[in-house]
Parts: C-alpha cells; sequence; structure tokens
C-alpha cells in the first residue's frame, strides 16, 4: 500500500480528476495549500509599493492505493497536470503502514478498495 501526495496548479485540478478517473481511480482527498518551489514566488506592484509574494496557491492531493495502482495513479496525475513550464508541482510515493475502514473495520489493501 502507498500513499501519493501530489501537489499542483489549482487551474489543472479539473484535468487531473477526469484523468484519474479515466485511470479508474476515484477516491481521493484535496486540499488547497500554499507553497513554493523552483519558481520562488513573484513580485508585483499594487498602489505603488512593490510586493513579494512568495507562497503561492497550490492543491494537495492525497491517494491512498494499493501496490497495483501506484504507476497508473503517477502517469494519471502527470497527464493531467503537466503543462511543461516551471511550476507544475510535485508527486511523492509514501509506504503506507495500516489502512483501516472505519464503517466495516477493513484492514489493509480491502480498507483501501
Amino acid at each position: 500500500m502507498k500513499l501519493v501526495i501530489a501537489y499542483i496548479q489549482p487551474a489543472k485540478i479539473n484535468a487531473v480528476k477526469q484523468s484519474l478517473y479515466e485511470a479508474g481511480i476515484t477516491k481521493m482527498s484535496v486540499t488547497n495549500s500554499l507553497g513554493c518551489g523552483q519558481q520562488g514566488g513573484f513580485h508585483e506592484s499594487y498602489r505603488g509599493v512593490d510586493i513579494e509574494v512568495q507562497l503561492l496557491k497550490k492543491v494537495r492531493l492525497e491517494i491512498g492505493v494499493n501496490d497495483d495502482f501506484v504507476k497508473p495513479t503517477i502517469d494519471a496525475i502527470i497527464k493531467g497536470a503537466k503543462t511543461g513550464n516551471i511550476g507544475d508541482g510535485k508527486i511523492f510515493v509514501l509506504d503506507m503502514q495500516e489502512c483501516i475502514r472505519i464503517r466495516t473495520g477493513e484492514v489493509g489493501m480491502a480498507a483501501i478498495g
């Protein structure tokens, strides 16, 4: 079992969700987050005052998958999120120690579904 965590551009969430659905992955958690990577933020001027924005809006996806679905999940996220420009995002894959479905008490691979 793995936990796939992806940080993507907010404008790409619908494309990523569509790509995941096409790959048969429908269960995910989505949260808004702030961060910066290689692009480091941007400068803008508001009413003559220079403002440096270092934390950019991102969307964080968390998807628990069985080992067979790790590669299709990663491929689907890349397909939906990739623009080829800096700031497309990152994907992290972590080992998941345990998963428990609260409703039924199922554990492990059966709980992920």
